[in-house]
């Protein structure tokens, strides 16, 4: 109630804001590189990326230097990986839904998601933001059968250097519910991880975000990339 409240008050000068960020941040393509490929040696590991534009890569110029590209190097001395990257700028929960239907049913061993932001700058409820990760996790496991889901939590949007106050504030409470209701998701299924966007973190370690204030840079993809690899050479 006290979000819904606070973004009814707040509204006019959101829009403002809105539209001054939209005006003054730059636009950063998606890096080039393979989306899909087999890498390394050791035990067989099939990877899925999906999700939104910090799943594709933005903030980098290469793949390599991106989620995909530092997970593979992070795994591929202890796996022979069969991968897949399927994201895009700009979608959010409905269209990472739909994207991913567009993929043919087979296995893979880990599906890795990154969902949330563009939910967020839509003040999407997360309420409502939760029924429709039930939909994309449900569907994930019937078409791609994974052993593992890590799910990607939603950063903390109050610390892009991107987005003035009250923007931000407002952005960040929305991002916490958010992973309030991830977290309880993640509790109930014994298949499905999460990994917590840890900005504080980056910032600690002296680690700035792309250009444009708004997506992970190459250090900061190094750090994901780290913790996903992590729940997967841990799980059991």
């Amino acid at each position: 109630m006290l979000l819904k409240l606070s973004t009814i008050a707040l509204l006019p000068i959101l829009i403002i804001q809105g539209y001054q960020v939209k005006k003054k941040t730059p636009v950063l393509p998606e890096p080039q590189g393979a989306r899909e490929g087999h890498v390394g040696t050791g035990p067989v590991l099939s990877i899925l990326i999906v999700g939104d534009s910090a799943a594709a890569g933005v903030g980098v110029e290469h793949q390599a230097d991106a989620l995909s590209g530092a997970l593979l190097e992070e795994l591929a001395t202890k796996f022979e990986i069969t991968w897949k990257l399927h994201a895009k700028t700009g979608h959010d929960s409905a269209k990472i839904i739909q994207a991913v239907k567009q993929l043919e049913q087979q296995h893979y061993d880990v599906v890795v998601s990154s969902v949330g932001v563009n939910d967020v700058t839509k003040l999407m409820c997360p309420n409502q933001w939760i029924k429709k990760q039930r939909e994309l996790y449900r569907y994930v496991e019937q078409q791609f059968t994974p052993q593992l889901i890590i799910a990607t939590g939603v950063p903390p949007m109050d610390m892009f250097p991107a987005l003035p106050n009250p923007l931000a504030w407002l952005f960040g409470q929305y991002a916490k519910k958010m992973n309030e209701k991830l977290a309880e998701l993640v509790r109930e299924k014994s298949n499905m991880q999460w990994i917590e966007y840890d900005i504080e973190q980056y910032q600690q370690l002296n680690l700035d975000m792309a250009s444009d204030g708004f997506h992970p840079s190459k250090a900061v993809y190094a750090l994901w990339a780290k913790a996903v690899a992590d729940k997967i050479t841990s799980y059991d």
